[in-house]
């Protein structure tokens, strides 16, 4: 693809742009094309003009994805700051851009006494959150949400309500190709003292029993059963995907520069040198041994994009 076919932009397009560096894990091949939007409307002009059959794929910070090592076909877009908008309308809500982190939106909320505290050990970009009704402690982005604005691959800009979503455990319906702009979100009220303290409790909880300081993305995969449509745990049925890791003794295997975190087991780990693929097969190897051991076919919670 030449860069000087494609629609001109008020933003950056980067040919070849590497995309370790804007990975989580810090693996991954480079992007064709990377978009970088300056606003809504140069993001919906561009896409607008671009040709139907070149792929384009938005991400965030990359905290909930692997980029394979042979890189990414098409135009990958990335929201920067332009993007990261924050304020309470006149009703109390709370307008979000999709590039701002999550943890940044839970602490602006809470000096606003507006409880999303979930949202501040939940790593990543707003509209990634929304994409995959991200969710912690039994809270999730479903909870909390009101409406997005959004780019379809044509260039259309829409409003998505919740009746849109198909929220589930780990899910939305948007598809992989429109890109969430903004998005108000309305949590409950709160004493910001009170937000603060519960944020801080969390993230202490967190560091006592995720390997926080280690490079990956969280949960590699879904909880195998005992979720409702809502993504609402069930205690009757509640199985953890951590649990039937450990039991098929996996807790701290290794692939490479890759391994399944000793600490917390469903966390996948670049150690220091791990390529994707190192990554992504030490995920099959775990889902293979798990099956093997207790007939449970675990679902990947990480997202992987790209060429092998």
């Amino acid at each position: 693809m030449n860069i000087g076919n494609l629609p001109k932009v008020a933003g950056t397009l980067t040919q070849n742009r590497p995309m370790d560096s804007l990975s989580w894990l810090k693996t991954g091949g480079p992007a064709e094309v990377l978009f970088q939007p300056a606003h809504m409307a140069d993001l919906a002009k561009f896409l607008k003009a671009l040709p139907a059959e070149i792929p384009v794929l938005p991400i965030g910070v990359c905290s909930n994805l692997i980029i394979r090592d042979g890189g990414i076909n098409g135009v990958v877009i990335r929201l920067g700051r332009e993007f990261n908008g924050f304020e309470q309308m006149a009703n109390g809500n709370i307008r979000v851009g999709a590039s701002l982190l999550g943890a940044h939106a839970a602490r602006k909320a809470a000096d606003l006494g507006v409880d999303m505290a979930f949202l501040r050990t939940i790593p990543g970009s707003i509209g990634g959150a929304i994409k995959m009704n991200a969710g912690c402690y039994g809270n999730y982005l479903a909870d909390v949400f009101v409406s997005a604005t959004a780019v379809t691959r044509a260039g259309k800009t829409i409003t998505l309500r919740p009746d849109d979503m198909g929220f589930s455990y780990r899910h939305s319906d948007v598809a992989d190709d429109t890109i969430i702009t903004q998005c108000v979100l309305c949590g409950p009220a709160a004493n910001p003292d009170e937000i603060l303290a519960k944020m801080e409790n969390a993230l202490l909880h967190r560091a006592e029993t995720q390997p926080v300081k280690d490079r990956s993305c969280g949960s590699t995969f879904r909880n195998p059963a005992g979720f409702s449509s809502t993504g609402k745990a069930d205690d009757v049925h509640d199985l953890k995907a951590w649990k039937v890791i450990d039991d098929a003794g996996l807790r701290g295997e290794k692939l490479g520069g890759a391994q399944m975190s000793a600490m917390h087991p469903n966390f996948l780990v670049n150690t220091g040198n791990a390529t994707s693929k190192d990554l992504e097969d030490l995920g099959e190897l775990v889902r293979k041994k798990v099956y093997e051991n207790s007939g449970i076919t675990l679902e990947w919670e990480i997202r992987r994009v790209g060429k092998y």
